[in-house]
């Protein structure tokens, strides 16, 4: 039987204290084989993109209008607190916070 010591880690993360030193500055919360976590703060959109795998957008704090591509027709959708947008693998799509807002990522490391 192993007897080694299990070490536990807790974290609390007060989202609506996050904020970053730049528009989508990030605090890395978890990576699960491969699969990070990271909480965004920004005030500023970021720029059109295709991630490397799927990604889940919770909008934790704040709005975000999220604009996308889908068969080659521009739309968007204003996600308000509580809502989360999921990109399957080739959605193109770009976020524009209102104001600030906070931004949990779900995603595979080291997607754009």
């Amino acid at each position: 039987m192993d007897r080694t010591p299990r070490v536990f880690i807790v974290k609390i993360i007060r989202s609506k204290d996050f904020v970053a030193s730049k528009a989508w500055g990030a605090l890395d919360i978890a990576n699960m084989r491969g699969i990070t976590t990271r909480l965004h703060w920004a005030d500023q959109p970021y720029k059109w993109h295709v991630n490397d795998g799927e990604e889940v957008f919770a909008v934790l704090d704040g709005r975000v209008r999220m604009l996308y591509r889908e068969h080659g027709l521009e739309k968007s959708v204003t996600l308000e607190t509580g809502d989360v947008f999921y990109a399957s693998v080739g959605t193109e799509h770009v976020a524009h916070p209102i104001g600030e807002a906070r931004i949990l990522v779900i995603e595979t490391a080291g997607s754009v």
